[in-house]
């Protein structure tokens, strides 16, 4: 067995700081080169990552979670589209670090981040989901998101076609 599963590590989640950018510009980054999740090939630079992080910062909108001690993931929510008619609708992201999946630090996140926007008066959470990230779907679909459609080659990354799964959750 892993030994990441043999013992139970607690997960704390709290507001992400400016001094995060590094240690979430890494988690970002591995993903993009590693995974369908974000579907760029273009690794995130340190300004880049500082003003994105600065936009969520400024929101409220950004959390790190920890397991003793150590960066673990993090999680974000924004806008869904930029006019103003949407302007009640976010999109989460969580990203768990390489190496810590499966011991419930996507899903304090997400808990954490349903919570925030709830708390913000936002309407509805949107999530974007490659179609066969099926752990990520599992995950939101335990918190309440339902399935409202897919996109069929809507991107594309390592030399394949991706298929863009919707859900949502209401969030008042």
């Amino acid at each position: 067995m892993n030994p990441i599963y043999e013992r139970s590590r607690p997960v704390t989640v709290r507001r992400a700081l400016s001094g995060d950018v590094e240690t979430i510009r890494a988690i970002r980054n591995h993903a993009i080169e590693h995974s369908t999740a974000l579907w760029t090939q273009t690794l995130q630079p340190p300004a880049e990552a500082a003003a994105w992080l600065a936009a969520h910062l400024e929101r409220g909108s950004a959390f790190v979670a920890e397991v003793e001690g150590e960066t673990a993931g993090f999680g974000v929510y924004g806008p869904w589209r930029e006019k103003d008619g949407y302007r009640h609708t976010v999109e989460d992201s969580v990203y768990v670090r390489d190496g810590m999946y499966g011991l419930g630090i996507g899903s304090a996140l997400l808990a954490e981040l349903i919570s925030s926007a709830r708390d913000t008066g936002h309407h509805v959470m949107v999530a974007g989901i490659e179609a066969e990230n099926t752990a990520s779907i599992r995950l939101h679909k335990r918190y309440g998101f339902r399935l409202v459609g897919t996109v069929p080659e809507a991107g594309t990354k390592f030399g394949r076609w991706l298929d863009l799964t919707l859900m949502q959750l209401p969030l008042s």
